[in-house]
């Protein structure tokens, strides 16, 4: 009981720390800044996508890429078509849900191992990416939305109020819907991590063969698991379309689902907020070496995370924790035992 009552005033400090400075944020910084930031929040959902399904269920999924891109795809064309993006959203959320259930399905139900997971979620991502590359032709399009090929697809309609196409929302409206969304996500996870669904979820990645005999059927829970961490990489998706008004082919590429892992890694698998600020950290680090040609951003990446995997394998918070457990611990004292 008291590592739950732990668990859930972490979870409650974390939210109200978040609630917080999205408030705040907008009231210190300029439209500039503020535009970084929604990216940074954007990514952060992707992020928490990848913590949930490998962190806690334990499926490294080389391939988030794929979910993320066909989120902001399937945004980008239902909503020229449309014209209104209260469906777009749903959608960019329902099709990479479908998707991961339908790919889940064969791999689960298939019995793959771990390391044939990964290869078919890194495959499916890179078919993606070159498909989705090959049709910069004007006979590639979707009703008046053309594909674009490598150029992408510029002039993306931004996220309207519902039923009013007309009222879009601008760049502080549209960081409090990512932020917000965000912490709900964050919130969500740790109530399904805390129900009996999640623990069913956690003992399956920690020992499938156990919870098996037990009478769970854990190719159905893997499943879940992955499609809900499908439907929120489609919803980062979507609002990353939003974002810059523009999507490309690099949505899917090997680089983009690399980074996510890496956003896990330096975080620290296992948690939740971690991703979150290990992506907000490096997409910033990234951001500064950008703006030098001294040193090259992947070279400095590679690096970092070279650093975290040898030093600082558990990431930065599960780290953090450790080293906050033992200052504060209770030391022995005299005539106790040590």
């Amino acid at each position: 009981m008291t590592v739950f009552r732990n668990s859930s005033l972490s979870a409650l400090l974390v939210i109200v720390l978040g609630v917080l400075a999205t408030l705040a944020i907008p009231q210190w910084v300029d439209d500039f800044a503020l535009i970084q930031i929604t990216i940074y929040v954007v990514m952060a959902i992707l992020a928490i996508s990848q913590a949930f399904i490998w962190g806690f269920s334990g499926i490294l999924c080389f391939g988030q890429a794929s979910f993320f891109g066909l989120g902001a795809y399937t945004y980008a064309l239902s909503v020229i078509n449309m014209g209104e993006s209260t469906w777009p959203v749903l959608l960019a959320i329902a099709v990479p849900g479908i998707f991961a259930m339908l790919l889940g399905y064969f791999m689960f139900y298939g019995r793959l191992s771990d390391v044939y997971m990964g290869v078919i979620t890194l495959t499916v991502s890179l078919i993606f990416f070159n498909s989705v590359n090959s049709t910069a032709g004007p006979e590639y399009h979707v009703g008046k939305a053309p594909l674009g090929g490598f150029n992408g697809i510029p002039a993306i309609p931004g996220i309207n109020m519902p039923g009013n196409p007309e009222n879009t929302l601008d760049a502080v409206a549209f960081f409090y819907l990512s932020a917000f969304s965000l912490i709900l996500i964050y919130a969500g996870l740790r109530w399904l991590i805390a129900s009996r669904i999640g623990h069913v979820i956690v003992a399956i990645k920690e020992n499938e063969q156990r919870a098996t005999l037990l009478g769970f059927d854990a190719r159905a829970y893997k499943l879940f698991a992955f499609t809900v961490g499908g439907c929120i990489a489609g919803l980062a998706g979507c609002y990353f379309a939003n974002w810059g008004s523009f999507t490309s082919p690099t949505v899917f590429s090997l680089a983009q689902s690399a980074q996510i892992i890496v956003w896990v890694i330096v975080g620290g698998l296992g948690t939740l907020v971690g991703p979150i600020i290990g992506c907000m950290a490096i997409q910033w680090l990234t951001t500064q070496i950008g703006t030098q040609q001294t040193f090259n951003a992947n070279l400095v990446l590679g690096f970092i995370l070279t650093v975290f995997v040898l030093l600082v394998p558990k990431g930065i918070i599960p780290s953090l924790g450790d080293v906050l457990s033992s200052l504060f611990a209770r030391k022995p004292q005299q005539g106790e035992d040590a």
